[in-house]
């Protein structure tokens, strides 16, 4: 056949599969090509078609790959779907009135191909294929170290540093191994200084378990390196999930290069302290290590050095030594020149307890030695009293005696001091102190007073009146109480105390006066008159007569004024009123307070006679020994004479 004939036989035979398809018509099926599910849910594959023409009769079923045979799984025919049996989705699988496909309950065994076929009758057959996927997230990986205590640096195979489980994936999760945070090639050849050994293991339930192992050569500088790996897994929607392990770190032994010998005390070194010297390699684990002082072997532990309560006598050279046989060669050794500060006791002289007379005179000097600059200072109580040693005291007085101190410190070393404790006794005649006034509410009251005296030996009191007495100590003062009755006697002449030790004697006398209470209005006013003398209380009732008058006179003009406004209102009564001046009101208002100014008077003098009032001239501790009113207190004295009198020691005057 030449070419010729050959061209015209093809384009006939093209003709005539037009001709067929045209004639037989076509089917289109479209499905969507990837489902993706989550283990356990509901799945759902479409499945469309188109047949052109309308055929009278359609069959739509679905099928699926298994171990390279179809088989179908469900199938609608007339409007009515149904499912097969004896497939892995017996019981799981519906087709929907749209031809879709349900799948409930999906299991990891349901990633497969799903074709969905249509037959058409003369139209023909179609079909499309879809692709379910089933995901599952994994659990979060476990990370474990390898067995065995420690790994070591130099060794001529890769060790292994630990395994990496992450389990019920699907589909198949991805270990990635991190270093320091740096993420690792994946690496499966063996021969290589890093590599991975991974294992996959199926479970009955279709999920799976990773098991990654990481195997390294390593080098001293990855002693302090931390491991982790994080499964890598894929979840609907083409998303890509990660979940990390814990963190891990090696035991790597590896030889010392170098030793280092610290004192780890922060604060210079002063006797009595805990001295902590620590002695460490580079190396691990650490070696045998041995100290010495100024060449002489001490004992240590655990490359530590303890000095408990060091003394001066511990100050010198120590030295620290290593010895790693993995390396004899190194230098492993250092040293710590220790320094103990120090303060001697302190010297005073004269050492023994000080006892002088009243106005004499006292000397110490204090002294001490340091290993570094020193002050020296006298102290009584929180008070600096010298800071060159010496301490003098000149015309010793009572409130001198008592406890000293002097206090040494170095002021470069903090909490480095000393001191030393003395005493001064100072003896002489007693001294009383100025007495206070003893006060009582009225006479025969009870009354406490305190008398306080210094001297030494300690005094002896006594009272006059007589009255037991409660002595007690209160820093360098004795101090003497008594409780006793405010009688006229006491509250005349007062109360003395005498105090006497072999030195000589002092006495006081403490006055005991009267709280007077005075009421409020008019007896406030008149019980101030009772506390002036009787010229100024008369003064006093004469101005409140002319007060009184006054009063009156202007009560008259005014009666005499509204008068005059009532007569004004009558022709006949104003012409009157204009005659005689409106001075008949004045003279009748003036009239009445005379006389009623001549009755007060008469008043007044035949209270004054009866001795009724203030203004009556009566003794003053007459007044004060009224009744009391416990409204407002005033303290009513006796007369200055008196009071001085009885601080000098003397007997009062008699009043005239």
């Amino acid at each position: 056949m030449d070419g010729t004939t050959f061209g015209r036989t093809l384009l006939l035979c093209t003709l005539l599969l037009w001709a067929f398809q045209v004639c037989s018509g076509a089917v289109t099926v479209n499905v969507t090509p990837k489902v993706d599910v989550l283990k356990g849910e509901t799945a759902k594959l479409p499945c469309t078609y188109t047949v052109s023409p309308t055929p009278s009769n359609t069959v739509v079923e679905w099928y699926i790959e298994e171990h390279g045979t179809r088989k179908r799984v469900a199938f609608s025919q007339g409007g009515e779907g149904k499912s097969d049996d004896g497939t892995p989705l017996a019981g799981r699988v519906t087709i929907e009135e749209d031809f879709s496909l349900t799948i409930s309950l999906v299991q990891p065994s349901d990633q497969l191909d799903f074709y969905c076929q249509v037959t058409a009758g003369t139209a023909g057959v179609g079909e499309a294929t879809t692709v379910l996927k089933v995901f599952f997230a994994p659990e979060k990986p476990e990370l474990t170290k390898p067995s065995s205590q420690a790994i070591s640096v130099g060794e001529t195979t890769s060790s292994e540093i630990g395994t990496c489980v992450t389990m019920n994936g699907h589909p198949l999760p991805r270990i990635i191994w991190f270093k320091d945070d740096q993420p690792l090639a994946e690496v499966k050849d063996r021969k290589e200084k890093t590599y991975m050994i991974s294992s996959v293991v199926k479970e009955a339930s279709g999920l799976n378990t990773v098991r990654n192992t990481l195997h390294m050569q390593l080098k001293k500088a990855d002693k302090d390196s931390v491991f982790q790996c994080t499964v890598e897994y894929s979840m609907p929607g083409d998303q890509i999930k990660q979940k990390k392990s814990d963190t891990i770190t090696i035991n790597l032994n590896y030889p010392s290069e170098k030793a280092t010998f610290s004192l780890l005390n922060t604060d210079p070194i002063k006797e009595g302290d805990t001295v902590t010297m620590k002695c460490e390699t580079d190396g691990n684990p650490q070696p045998e290590i041995d100290f010495t002082k100024d060449g002489k072997v001490i004992a240590g532990q655990n490359g530590v050095l303890l000095l408990k309560s060091v003394k001066r006598t511990e100050a010198g050279v120590y030295k620290c030594t290593a010895t790693d046989f993995d390396n004899l060669e190194a230098d492993l050794s250092g040293t710590i020149t220790l320094t103990v500060n120090y303060i001697d006791p302190m010297s005073v002289t004269p050492a023994e307890p000080q006892v002088v007379m009243l106005k004499d005179k006292v000397e110490w000097q204090c002294k001490t030695k340091a290993s570094a600059g020193h002050t020296v200072h006298w102290k009584k109580g929180s008070e600096v009293l010298s800071q060159d040693g010496m301490l003098s005291i000149q015309d010793v007085s009572y409130d001198k005696a008592g406890e000293y101190m002097c206090v040494g410190a170095v002021p470069s070393v903090p909490g480095l001091t000393a001191q030393a404790i003395v005493n001064l006794t100072v003896k002489g005649k007693p001294m009383i102190e100025s007495p206070a006034v003893g006060t009582v509410g009225k006479e025969g009251d009870m009354v406490t007073l305190k008398c306080s005296a210094y001297g030494s030996p300690a005094p002896q009191f006594t009272w006059t009146p007589s009255v037991k007495e409660s002595v007690s100590v209160e820093g360098n003062k004795v101090v003497s109480t008594v409780t006793l009755q405010a009688t006229a006697e006491v509250m005349k002449d007062g109360v003395t105390c005498e105090v006497s030790n072999e030195h000589g004697t002092d006495s006081k006398t403490f006055l005991v006066s009267v709280k007077r209470a005075i009421g409020k209005s008019a007896d406030r006013g008149f019980s101030t008159l009772a506390s002036v003398s009787v010229c100024s209380q008369w003064c006093v009732c004469v101005c409140v007569c002319v007060l009184w008058l006054l009063l009156c006179y202007a009560m008259g003009l005014r009666n005499s004024l509204s008068l005059k406004v009532l007569l004004s209102g009558n022709p006949v009564l104003k012409s009157a009123d204009k005659q005689q001046g409106g001075s008949s009101g004045v003279v009748i208002a003036v009239v009445v307070c005379v006389l009623l100014l001549l009755l007060l008077v008469a008043l007044i003098y035949f209270l004054n006679k009866k001795s009724k009032l203030p203004c009556s001239k009566k003794d003053k501790k007459e007044v004060a020994s009224g009744e009391v009113n416990n409204d407002i207190v005033v303290e009513m004295k006796t007369d200055k004479a008196n009071e001085e009198a009885g601080l000098l020691n003397k007997r009062p005057s008699t009043e005239q």
